[in-house]
């Protein structure tokens, strides 16, 4: 069963947390932590959170066939995408000094659905692979938007010196100074979705689902830095449907996790300082509170 592809559709939402950190910096914006300019919310985006999860996947499956990660650091995609072609001798490739290509369409699909089983990220997220060597673009069942803060955060920076200087130049200075910006206190929510259409495309099965749920709880603890702060998954609800298409519109479901500042706070700088309501879900929708 673990084994089997997905085929039932979900969604879900993420409530997450910062504390005195900077869960995102922008680096447009001297690597301050993102904001909308016009509500004062805090952003955390995608690409970041499919980091922290694909960095989790690294680390609980190292070595395991079938969860390599594509996208990572240090590494050329040409020469993993030329595996790929190194695996399957027989394909005849475009006379391109420039491009490596399948001819036919069936090897090209047999070259994506090879690094879909090899790359969990590629079977979870999708990924364009064809830039010079060329695999295909995979269109991944995974998908998530940004992070938005439930209330307007408050960007700070501290001033901290360092004992120690860079350059030989500076060793007359006793110290050198830098700075630090950070969030006191944010409380984030994403939501997400999980195509099963796209997940029989990509193989996507109910183990690497499990390994996703996971990956979302567990991805803040092996993150941390001096820079991010205190950040942990707090809450993680999941719709999940009777069937592959779908039993009720996603933006519904999602008006379901109502997230409120207590009214006698005026200041949240905890968790504990909001409360989440659930409401009921439609037929053919089941909620599941995995954290």
């Amino acid at each position: 069963m673990q084994n089997e592809v997905l085929n039932q559709r979900y969604e879900f939402v993420l409530l997450f947390d910062v504390e005195n950190g900077n869960p995102n910096g922008d680096p447009d914006a001297g690597n301050l932590p993102r904001i909308d300019a016009e509500t004062g919310v805090g952003l955390v985006t995608d690409v970041c959170l499919k980091r922290k999860i694909r960095n989790y996947v690294e680390l609980a499956k190292a070595g395991e066939p079938g969860y390599e990660i594509y996208v990572r650091e240090g590494v050329v995609l040409n020469q993993l995408n030329k595996e790929a072609f190194d695996h399957h001798p027989d394909i005849e490739v475009k006379e391109d000094k420039d491009k490596l290509e399948a001819k036919k369409r069936e090897d090209q699909l047999k070259l994506a659905r090879w690094m879909c089983a090899k790359y969990f990220d590629i079977r979870a997220f999708g990924a364009v692979m064809t830039t010079g060597v060329n695999c295909g673009q995979v269109r991944g069942p995974v998908q998530l938007g940004f992070a938005r803060s439930i209330d307007p955060i408050s960007p700070m920076e501290a001033t901290i010196t360092r004992m120690a200087v860079t350059n030989e130049k500076d060793a007359e200075k006793e110290r050198t100074m830098g700075r630090k910006a950070f969030v006191p206190y944010g409380l984030y929510r994403v939501e997400g979705y999980v195509s099963a259409p796209l997940a029989q495309q990509t193989g996507f099965s109910r183990a690497d689902l499990e390994l996703l749920w996971t990956a979302l709880v567990q991805m803040f603890e092996h993150d941390r830095s001096a820079s991010r702060g205190k950040m942990s998954a707090q809450k993680l609800v999941v719709f999940e449907h009777e069937t592959a298409l779908g039993n009720a519109q996603a933006h519904k479901l999602f008006q379901l996790v109502q997230v409120r500042r207590k009214q006698e706070v005026s200041v949240p700088r905890s968790y504990q300082d909001y409360e989440v309501i659930l409401g009921e879900a439609p037929q053919g929708v089941k909620i599941v509170e995995i954290l």
